[in-house]
């Protein structure tokens, strides 16, 4: 049926005229359908149009007509290139008062599609100083040719805060395909609020070590050598250590957490019992990758750490 219609609607108006010539000349309905190659519920809907109208030239309608005008689309998109952050609502909203006609959401969610912007998730990093990124840059540029046995010889430490707080990452910002990490579309984010815990974990081929959990108060030098260095670092002397260079294994570790917990008590134990749970096999294809890694850093100047 939608071909029949298909076929229909894209007839032009001399072949249409055709069909009718051939119909008044006392052919069958049947026997022009079958010459035009076309359905014989066509050719008699035609010839009902004919008898009724006097014309079987198809009439154009505008259909329902168009929310926006063309002027209005560029002004949509213009919105989510400038500000890529607000909602196809309050897009919706600003357009409204802006031109005096009612524009709906889904409107502009279709316009901004048109335009080649979608809804997406950004990218969140820590933020950088310039110092930082010079740093980063040079520690790259020293290891990028690193085989994976001196990869061994290499304990990779972190600290991350886990809070209570609710952060569903459901911040939206509006960003074309294939720009996912581009520096207009990243999320900076280095502070956490709400109640939480600071751990500190140690990753290396084949082995890593306890996470480490600090109680309440301030992390100065001194709790730090007590807490980590010496308990930790120092049976492992032999060793090079990496400090701040295993994001993805705590972002890994945190994504883990499918119940939130409500206590502090119990975020304490989900986290350890995700780290434990954790496969060995995880963490060792991510320090197999640091030359890809090193590479990227490279490529982008260092700009961000995403998680």
């Amino acid at each position: 049926m939608a071909n029949n219609q298909s076929v229909r609607r894209h007839l032009d108006a001399f072949t249409r005229g055709r069909i009718i010539g051939k119909l008044e000349e006392g052919r069958s309905v049947t026997s022009v359908a079958a010459e035009f190659g076309i359905a014989h519920s066509i050719v008699s809907l035609f010839w009902r149009q004919f008898q009724t109208t006097g014309t079987a030239i198809r009439g154009f309608s505008s259909g329902r007509p168009r929310g926006t005008t063309p002027a209005d689309d560029r002004y949509i998109v213009l919105q989510a290139r400038r500000n890529k952050r607000p909602t196809a609502g309050e897009i919706a909203r600003h357009t409204t008062k802006a031109t005096g006609r009612p524009i709906w959401r889904f409107t502009v969610a279709r316009r901004l599609h048109g335009g080649g912007l979608f809804a997406r998730r950004p990218v969140r990093c820590v933020p950088l100083t310039p110092a930082h990124r010079k740093r980063r840059s040079l520690w790259c540029r020293e290891h990028r040719n690193w085989r994976d046995n001196e990869w061994e010889r290499v304990l990779f430490t972190d600290e991350s805060r886990f809070s209570l707080s609710s952060d569903s990452h459901r911040i939206l910002i509006w960003r074309e395909r294939g720009s996912r990490n581009h520096p207009s579309k990243i999320i900076e984010r280095d502070r956490y609020g709400g109640r939480g815990v600071l751990v500190w974990g140690g990753i290396m081929l084949g082995s890593r070590t306890d996470l480490h959990i600090f109680d309440a108060g301030s992390v100065n030098g001194t709790r730090y050598c007590n807490e980590i260095l010496l308990p930790y670092v120092r049976l492992l002397e032999a060793l090079w250590v990496f400090s701040s260079f295993s994001w993805t294994t705590m972002q890994t570790l945190g994504a883990a957490l499918t119940l939130p917990p409500v206590t502090i008590r119990e975020l304490r134990l989900a986290l350890q019992d995700e780290c434990a749970a954790m496969p060995q096999q995880l963490i060792d294809t991510l320090i197999l990758s640091m030359d890809r890694r090193c590479e990227t850093c490279l490529a982008v100047r260092g700009d961000h750490i995403p998680y």
